[in-house]
């Protein structure tokens, strides 16, 4: 069995590529990021920024929706990895 940071991992990837493959959001994710075709490339394996690709994504829910009818999935299935990578625990203020 894969552990969830790899299962995340994985997903969030399938969400780049679908990202990229996208001509209109496709800008706007750069636009949002500063990321270059270049730093897409180089940061694919990073975890943190693995996380701030399904951040973006998270901040449409139309987009939540696109993606995750695209690809037969729950739309709960992007929070639900994205709190196994870097910087996605769910904080508790009680």
């Amino acid at each position: 069995m894969r552990n969830p940071q790899e299962t995340a991992e994985t997903l969030a990837l399938q969400v780049l590529a679908w990202l990229v493959g996208d001509e209109d959001l496709m800008p706007v994710f750069q636009g949002s990021t500063g990321v270059s075709e270049a730093d897409i490339r180089e940061r694919a394996t990073d975890p943190q920024f693995l996380g701030a690709v399904l951040d973006f994504l998270m901040m449409d829910d139309a987009w939540v929706m696109r993606f995750c009818d695209a690809h037969n999935l729950p739309y709960e299935r992007i929070m639900q990895m994205r709190g196994a990578l870097p910087g996605g625990e769910q904080v508790n203020w009680t």
